[in-house]
Parts: structure tokens; C-alpha cells; sequence
């Protein structure tokens, strides 16, 4: 697979071709990050002295992950997870919380979820894809955590009060997420 014009084709693992975009981007100094869009494209973004081999060599890693990724189930998409962030700030925050933009991203690890607050990001939140396939209301309570962060940028005893009695299944849910860790050999603080 060769770059030109800065595009070029990967494939996954059911062997479909995606398009992958390398954009140049001003405020990248080190890090290169990558988004699978909702088209499925990825957006390859890079320090603007990027070399092409470091580029290749990034596009061959992302390749590779995609390749390994269990299939993903189906309606859970961006789309998807803004309106389950609609629907639970309805139904257990009152509507108290405004957001600028929620999505899913695949270069959380180890964490389950950010919200940005302040600067030229202010309001967004991502959930790792990691968490696509756990139960429902883990990732209700992951979404009503981030979304408290809005109003807590921090996890003050203020905060943990405020989603423990909004959404009822918080306890359940750090369970569930602790017990995945334990699985890995993690502890509960290293997320």
C-alpha cells in the first residue's frame, strides 16, 4: 500500500477495503491520533514533520489493530452514543448538562472515557471503543460519569455524590469495570 495524495486503502479483517486520510495537523507536536469515522474512513492525523516512512509505519499499526479488533456490534456508533447522552441527561440529570460533542475513539486503552473542560475543546467527550461490547449500563454510567464532569472537573466528594444518586447503577457498573480489571491482572486505580 502506497500513500498518494494523501490517502491510501487498508483493509479489515473481513478483508473491505478502508479509506484511510493522513491530514497534517499544526497542533500535533509528537503524537500522531487516528478516528474510525461513522463512514467507516479513518482520519490519520500527524505532527506536519511527519516523515512519509513514520506515516507507513502508522498506517501498517492501525492496519493491524483493525485486522485484530472483534467485530463491532452494530448500533453503537457515534450517532447512537450522542443519543443515549441525550436520553440518560434527560432521564436522570434533569437536563442539567450541555456537551459539545460525544464519540467513540480508538486510542483509549486503558481509559474508559475524557471530557475536556475549557479551551478550544471545551465539552467533548469520548468513550473508548474498548467498552463496546460491556452491558449497557456500564457504558450509561460511564457516559453519566463524563457527563458529570461537566459539571465537576474533578472527582471531588461533590462529583461522586452527584452520579451515585443520579444514576442508580453506578455501584454495579464500578463493580463490573473493576472486575474486568482484576481480569487483566489491573487494579481498579490504574484506569
Amino acid at each position: 500500500m502506497t500513500l498518494s495524495n494523501n490517502t491510501t486503502y487498508i483493509t479489515n479483517q473481513e478483508g473491505k477495503k478502508i479509506l484511510v486520510e493522513v491530514k497534517f495537523d499544526k497542533r500535533l507536536k509528537k503524537s500522531l491520533r487516528y478516528e474510525q469515522r461513522e463512514d467507516t474512513s479513518i482520519l490519520l492525523r500527524v505532527p506536519e514533520r511527519t516523515s512519509r516512512r513514520v506515516i507507513q509505519n502508522s498506517i501498517n499499526q492501525i492496519e493491524k489493530t483493525i485486522q485484530s479488533e472483534k467485530p463491532k456490534r452494530k448500533g453503537r456508533t457515534d450517532k447512537d452514543l450522542q443519543e443515549r447522552a441525550e436520553y440518560l441527561n434527560k432521564r436522570f440529570l434533569k437536563n442539567k448538562i450541555k456537551w459539545t460533542s460525544i464519540r467513540w475513539v480508538n486510542n483509549m486503552k486503558y481509559r474508559l472515557g475524557s471530557c475536556t473542560t475549557g479551551g478550544p475543546t471545551d465539552g467533548h467527550i469520548r468513550i473508548s471503543s474498548v467498552i463496546k461490547p460491556y452491558p449497557q449500563y456500564v457504558i450509561d454510567y460511564i457516559l453519566v460519569h463524563e457527563l458529570a464532569h461537566r459539571l465537576f472537573p474533578n472527582h471531588s466528594r461533590e462529583f461522586w455524590d452527584f452520579v451515585k444518586s443520579n444514576y442508580p447503577k453506578t455501584d454495579k457498573a464500578i463493580g463490573f469495570i473493576e472486575g474486568v480489571g482484576f481480569s487483566k491482572g489491573m487494579n481498579f486505580e490504574d484506569y
